[in-house]
């Protein structure tokens, strides 16, 4: 697979470094390397989340989509105007489609379209374009990740399944390896919910070791619209100063290209996603 994207990426422990990934080493992967993710657009993204982020110097991404409550629904939901300054506070803003859809459902040309608008919308604010994505409600398929890679995107995120079981209300996951998952489909190795508690936590950070990496996601912290997968405020709290205290590397998911080479990946996506179905059975 090649790929002829070559952009800068941003690194957010301590502070912001602007590094080439063309040009650059690329950086053993240390123990305790965690992404953070943020899905949705939640108002506390930006009312919260941010501000507790910012006090630990760790990066996060923020998945932007207009779907869901986005355009009728400003108490539950952030502006475009606050996306902006999650972006100029260093986070990165990636893109989670349009409409918020089942991907698989969709055309090539649907997928484009949904994928587009959000990279205009983030040009129109003075934003970078976006070069990671998260499937909406986990959902994907080779079709999306075709889609993905003609657009040049470097890393996507998908859900916990189908490794592990998914009850829809927070859960375990894998672990990222980038030696053998794909980086268009990155698992997740932990997602907040009611079913998902401090220890299911700390069990998703200690699979962070030897060139392993933990990729958690949160739908809003608190979700008023989605309770199924809320997180409490102070369970953040909590969990964020657990990272800090055990010197986690705490990273967005486009700082990614720092450790790892976008470019490979298995010939075919899903066929580690299938390996791994078999150990378990």
């Amino acid at each position: 697979m090649k790929w002829l994207l070559i952009i800068p990426v941003a690194l957010y422990v301590g502070s912001l470094i602007e590094v080439s990934s063309a040009k650059e080493p690329l950086q053993k992967i240390p123990d305790g390397l965690v992404v953070l993710t943020f899905d949705d657009c939640n108002k506390s993204d930006r009312s919260f989340v941010a501000k507790v982020l910012k006090e630990k110097k760790f990066g996060a991404t923020f998945y932007v989509t207009e779907g869901l409550g986005f355009l009728r629904n400003k108490e539950n939901y952030v502006t475009w105007e606050e996306i902006v300054e999650l972006d100029r506070m260093g986070f990165e803003i990636g893109n989670h489609t349009k409409t918020h859809p089942h991907m698989p459902r969709l055309s090539p040309e649907q997928m484009r379209n949904e994928l587009l608008h959000i990279e205009k919308r983030c040009k129109e604010h003075g934003i970078r374009k976006p070069v990671t994505f998260c499937y909406p409600g986990f959902g994907h398929s080779p079709a999306c990740v075709t889609e993905l890679q003609r657009l040049n995107y470097l890393f996507a995120r998908r859900g916990v399944g189908p490794e592990f079981k998914d009850g829809g209300r927070g859960g375990r996951g894998p672990a990222y390896d980038p030696g053998v998952d794909h980086p268009l489909l990155v698992p997740t190795t932990g997602y907040a919910g009611p079913d998902w508690k401090m220890e299911d936590f700390v069990w998703a950070v200690s699979q962070a070791r030897e060139g392993h990496i933990a990729v958690l996601c949160y739908h809003g912290v608190p979700a008023r619209e989605h309770p199924w997968v809320n997180c409490d405020p102070e369970d953040f709290r909590k969990q964020m100063a657990y990272l800090k205290k055990k010197g986690c590397t705490v990273i967005s998911m486009r700082d990614l290209a720092l450790f790892v080479d976008p470019h490979k990946g298995p010939a075919d996506p899903y066929e580690p996603i299938r390996k791994r179905q078999q150990r378990a059975e």
